[in-house]
């Protein structure tokens, strides 16, 4: 049986990139990692970042590209990472007022598709990577996400299904990616603990959020190590990457009766 490469999420060491790009790349090629998938590029040139990953003996398969950069400047946003070399780009996040349920949301699927289209023509393959957000009905009954992916061709927008949120919606990873299997040439294995109803979870992605009162508890695990049920997680397409990662250490919660708990991502 073929194994499928396997890349980290940038993000998950993201203070480490920040302080020493090159010499990060090389720890996560040591680690045993094929590939990157970037999360920024710190300030330094698309050719400085290039190098790097290529002295490191990676590929530079994916990079989240936020969205309102995309919008702002399409085409020099997406000729950066045309230098670089990565072969998918993906939307990784929404800001709350542009996501599904908002006034917003229905403009912004078109924006995607212009996006989509504008990486195609740069031989880029765009990506949807979703949170669990995307999981809210649609008036017609169809969740978010998959109204994204019914609006916009196979060909324009592909699947970069992350198995922690879709878990955490509540829904089944692999029933997911089995879903899109041949419109999913990226997955996110990302593993988590959750009890109850835990508010700020988005917190431990760096994100800013208004705080609020949590009646649960959640943090990120290493894979394997929290509550996804990871063996039946079945590729997602012929040639599909893994990616690990995009979380941190820490956790969000109500008083735990076990005590805090800090784990890797």
């Amino acid at each position: 049986m073929k194994t499928l490469p396997v890349a980290v999420q940038v993000y998950s060491v993201r203070d480490d990139a920040e302080k020493d790009f090159a010499g990060t790349m090389k720890k996560i090629k040591e680690i045993g990692y094929d590939g990157v998938e970037l999360a920024g590029l710190y300030g330094k040139e698309p050719a400085e970042i290039k190098a790097a990953i290529e002295a490191a003996g990676l590929e530079a398969v994916s990079a989240h590209v936020p969205f309102q950069e995309l919008v702002a400047d399409m085409e020099g946003t997406i000729q950066k990472y045309v230098e670089i070399g990565v072969k998918y780009i993906a939307i990784p996040y929404l800001m709350e007022e542009d996501r599904p349920g908002t006034p917003k949301f229905e403009g912004n699927v078109k924006l995607f598709e212009e996006i989509g289209k504008a990486c195609k023509a740069h031989g880029i393959q765009t990506l949807y990577h979703n949170h669990d957000f995307e999981f809210i009905k649609m008036p017609d009954g169809r969740y978010a996400l998959d109204y994204i992916y019914d609006t916009i061709p196979a060909d324009i927008l592909q699947t970069e299904i992350d198995t922690c949120w879709v878990n955490v919606a509540g829904e089944n990873p692999a029933a997911y990616i089995r879903k899109y299997a041949n419109r999913a040439p990226v997955v996110h294995l990302k593993d988590f603990y959750k009890e109850g109803k835990p508010a700020n979870m988005y917190q431990l992605i760096g994100t800013d959020v208004e705080e609020q009162e949590s009646h649960g508890f959640f943090e990120f695990r290493p894979v394997g190590s929290g509550m996804q049920d990871f063996p039946p997680h079945p590729g997602g397409k012929r040639g599909s990457w893994r990616q690990l990662g995009s979380g941190r250490a820490g956790s969000v919660q109500r008083p735990h009766p076990h005590g805090s708990h800090h784990h890797e991502p």
